[in-house]
């Protein structure tokens, strides 16, 4: 019989938003008359903006003419769109950064999982906990990881601990990992880094040689003025940071699939005979070689976002989910319950009432309130006792939510 990959074997069987997805189905299966509000898997629900929609008719209509036509493009992406987005996201904010430094994908989960094909299965792994369950799961798959620990962990993982009583703020490592994982405005806890706390990020990553690997995926959801919306608006961040960015939950992407890479020029590896290399250089030759770029009509698509008519739509989506964000936050604490998030993401991250595990009140709010959400266990030890709920439903479902979420006591 043909060898498996065990790293693959060692994970869990499913991944968390698998599991979610299972267990309302069984649960729906068995309640066919409830009505479930699905707040857990962050999905969003407004359509497409009108710019995006009516640039995609276009592009498809140029795919029917022979003098407009586009067959393979290049696979770091049309250099309009790179153009675009080096005007529209860093120069705008005063930050450099190349278009031969922008690398167009199919979403940041993608670019996220594939980065670590660049770098070295003996690098030491750093993730803040809880994390977005990929970081740790690609890594398992590569293995960086190590093996299994009885608390739930990886033996070659770091995991800095965020929650309530650091204020959600991670310590820097001890252990001087290689790479290390910072994702903000956070997913799952809503909560994000002040500009100094960022550079003390960068000042480390710079004395220790690390890599950061920095998902900015909600950066659009930031309003407080001391929160970067990229780690290159900090001084030296060019030397120590990749940034992913994302179009599917700014603008309603998640099926479309478009986001963007950017490894900048002067971030350098070391190979195992001691040659100095390009990380740029490295990313460009993984992506041509097991990646054929985002199509043509999706990239037309995120092109039409950097319009003005387009950013005005864009604007208005996210002010839709952040009234929801609000909604919910307020809400919930009305309630009594302790929350964060909600004011530079669209995420609220809430400690579960009466001392219930994480799997225990996703059974409770789904049984007495039909209101799904995710377990905070699912994204790491750290966020057993915690729970996240998405502000990416309907705004009438997420009043309807709460006016469930008051009627119940959780001491019945």
């Amino acid at each position: 019989m043909i060898r498996i990959n065990d790293n693959f074997h060692r994970l869990a069987p499913t991944y968390l938003f698998t599991e979610v997805a299972r267990r309302l189905k069984a649960y729906a299966t068995a309640n066919p008359d409830v009505d479930i509000i699905r707040m857990g898997i962050g999905d969003v629900t407004c359509p497409i903006c009108p710019a995006a929609v009516e640039a995609m008719k276009k592009a498809a209509d140029d795919q029917s003419d022979p003098s407009t036509f586009h067959g393979y493009g290049p696979e770091q992406g049309y250099e309009w769109l790179r153009r675009a987005i080096a005007e529209g996201d860093y120069m705008s904010r005063g930050v450099n950064v190349d278009i031969d430094e922008i690398f167009v994908s199919d979403g940041a989960k993608s670019d996220t999982g594939n980065i670590g094909d660049i770098i070295s299965t003996e690098c030491r792994v750093a993730v803040t906990d809880p994390v977005y369950p990929v970081y740790v799961d690609t890594n398992v798959m590569a293995g960086r990881a190590g093996t299994p620990t009885p608390d739930g962990c990886w033996s070659r993982i770091s995991y800095l601990p965020c929650i309530a009583e650091n204020a959600f703020i991670p310590a820097l490592p001890t252990d001087s990992p290689d790479v290390i994982y910072l994702c903000y405005p956070n997913n799952p806890t809503g909560t994000t880094l002040t500009r100094d706390e960022l550079a003390r990020w960068v000042e480390y990553a710079r004395a220790h040689g690390s890599l950061i690997l920095f998902d900015s995926a909600y950066e659009a959801y930031i309003t407080s003025p001391d929160v970067p919306h990229s780690i290159y608006e900090i001084e030296g961040a060019r030397e120590v940071a990749i940034e992913f960015r994302s179009f599917s939950k700014t603008a309603g992407f998640t099926g479309l699939r478009c986001g963007y890479t950017v490894v900048p020029k002067d971030l350098k590896g070391v190979a195992e005979d001691g040659t100095i290399v390009s990380l740029n250089s490295l990313w460009l030759r993984r992506q041509s070689t097991k990646f054929n770029g985002a199509s043509y009509i999706i990239q037309r698509a995120a092109e039409a976002l950097y319009t003005p008519e387009g950013r005005r739509q864009v604007a208005d989506t996210i002010a839709y989910y952040m009234r929801n964000a609000r909604i919910l936050r307020e809400g919930l604490e009305q309630m009594g319950l302790h929350v964060w998030g909600g004011i530079d993401a669209p995420y609220i991250w809430l400690r579960t009432p009466d001392g219930m595990s994480s799997w225990e009140f996703f059974d409770f709010l789904l049984d007495r309130c039909h209101v799904a959400g995710t377990p905070g266990s699912g994204f790491g030890p750290s966020g057993e006792g915690y729970f996240r709920l998405t502000a990416f439903g309907r705004y009438e479902d997420t009043v309807r939510a709460v006016d469930r979420m008051r009627q119940l006591s959780v001491n019945e």
